[in-house]
């Protein structure tokens, strides 16, 4: 199967468990740590999930741009998260991994402490982010839900990703 081919498919496949998850008012999340904070992303912005292998750095880059990988024949800039989320321990093992997003378009790695799983959401779950004053950009984060004891900070990656300081994305694309 062509790279054309998979694609078409992955994104009939994508349209058709988003358009099942809206309909029941449900959503699907990867949820991933940073620290000792637990993350919800939309997994319909998910490629792939893969370990952490050192990239390339760029001169000049911000700090939380890693540098690029090669994946199969894309160059794909990584950004850890941990740093550019202010986490105060940003530590490389076996649990690092490297989310592969789809992001307007582009291809962009996001590295986390760890990937936990899948979950599926409803709205009646997801609470708004708590307004706060403050200098920091919060406006990635979309609701808090609460399952079981875990407490997720769920965020708009898209968003994240495409913010002015990031430089990843060119706001007329979006």
């Amino acid at each position: 199967m062509d790279m054309t081919q998979e694609a078409r498919q992955l994104a009939a496949q994508q349209s058709a468990r988003a358009s099942a998850a809206a309909s029941q008012g449900k959503a699907e999340y990867l949820t991933f740590r940073l620290g000792a904070e637990e993350y919800g992303i939309d997994i319909l912005r998910v490629q792939e999930i893969r370990s952490y292998e050192e990239p390339t750095r760029i001169a000049n880059a911000p700090s939380f741009i890693k540098g690029v990988v090669n994946l199969r024949g894309v160059i794909v800039p990584v950004v850890d998260l941990r740093i550019k989320l202010n986490c105060e321990k940003v530590e490389y093992n076996g649990f690092t991994v490297v989310i592969v997003l789809n992001v307007h378009g582009r291809v962009v790695g996001a590295v986390v402490d760890s990937v936990s799983d899948v979950i599926e959401l409803g709205g009646d779950q997801i609470r708004p982010a708590p307004e706060m004053n403050t200098t920091v950009d919060t406006t990635f984060i979309t609701g808090i839900a609460s399952v079981a004891e875990r407490m997720l900070i769920l965020m708009d990656i898209e968003a994240l990703m495409s913010s002015a300081d990031m430089g990843l994305i060119d706001a007329s694309r979006g």
